[in-house]
């Protein structure tokens, strides 16, 4: 075989159908589109539209709530933090936080932080740093010679993104809360 012989396969290079470009192309005046009609005109939406009957999406009933003050954590059991310390991806001497536990591939998600669980054993006497962990799992760390520091609560504007209260407006808002209905001051 030479270079010039270089061709694709059959079939793999197709050219687009060029529509409405004469009588002799077969596919002009109306452009294969048919005559008339919502389909034959361009902008058109339908895809879902069940012609005036209450839509799939809507007859169908809803479960779940998305709570806005939600935290997003990274869940971390001690058991895989173990494996990885043994797989040199962690390192023990070094603070254990979310960016490296991040960059080792454990903590995946977690836009709000890492939250320790105490699923399997750890051997290592390491310093954690995390924005959660349960009760079993800081015995845990704390049985091996190790320490868990938990941040605190990240601060969360209740997807309200841009509209959420800040600066003067949020501390207004706040002294309102703290005086009560009548409008007098807590005490």
């Amino acid at each position: 075989m030479k270079l010039n012989e270089l061709r694709d396969n059959p079939g793999a290079r197709k050219v687009r159908t060029r529509v409405g470009r004469g009588i002799g192309s077969g596919k002009g005046k109306t452009a294969a589109r048919g005559q008339k009609g919502q389909k034959s005109r361009s902008g058109v939406s339908i895809k879902g539209f069940e012609g005036g009957q209450m839509p799939l999406h809507m007859r169908i009933p809803k479960r779940g709530f998305n709570n806005p003050f939600g935290m997003d954590y990274a869940e971390v059991n001690i058991g895989m933090i173990q494996k990885f310390i043994d797989e040199k991806k962690l390192d023990a001497k070094k603070d254990i936080d979310h960016a490296a536990l991040k960059a080792a591939g454990l903590a995946k998600g977690g836009k709000d932080g890492v939250r320790l669980l105490g699923k399997g054993e750890i051997k290592a006497k390491a310093k954690l740093i995390v924005h959660g962990a349960s009760k079993g799992a800081v015995a845990a760390v704390e049985k091996a010679g190790g320490s868990v520091e938990v941040l605190p609560k990240p601060k969360h504007d209740g997807g309200q993104g841009d509209k959420a209260p800040k600066g003067k407006a949020f501390e207004r808002a706040a002294a309102e809360k703290a005086a009560g209905k009548d409008g007098k001051k807590a005490k």
